[in-house]
């Protein structure tokens, strides 16, 4: 299952996609809806779609100055370039703050065990 085409990630690109980069693309799609189906299973489909097209943009990007880059630099004769990315990640699927936003997973504040349902619930005194 995905939540964007091919295509649709095409129409965002300043490249065209040849073959494989189709095939890799789609694959891509598949793997960004498992990763927002687990952070936010309950988010819209328009969201989810949104995200999913980000998702493979930062991953696929091969462009002068990579999606994601917070820094760079560029020398000319000495053949140098250098680029910084906020989050440690490139060329890898990963939710940006700006995603976790989008899908409504970002700043929540607290902690659950999945296991504290497996306890019953009782009133106790401690004294």
């Amino acid at each position: 299952m995905t939540y964007a085409t091919v295509q649709d990630v095409q129409a965002r690109s300043l490249v065209t996609f040849s073959e494989a980069e189709e095939s890799i693309c789609a694959a891509l799609l598949a793997d960004a809806a498992v990763v927002i189906d687990a952070f936010a299973p309950g988010a819209d489909d328009e969201i989810k779609q949104l995200v999913s097209i980000r998702m493979v943009q930062r991953c696929m990007e091969t462009g002068d100055v990579p999606i994601g880059a917070t820094q760079g630099s560029q020398s000319a004769l000495g053949y140098s370039q250098s680029w910084t990315y906020g989050n440690g990640a490139t060329g890898e699927l990963y939710l940006s703050k700006m995603d976790k936003k989008l899908l409504g997973c970002a700043d929540k504040i607290g902690a659950y065990s999945p296991t504290q349902e497996l306890v019953p619930q009782t009133d106790v005194i401690i004294c």
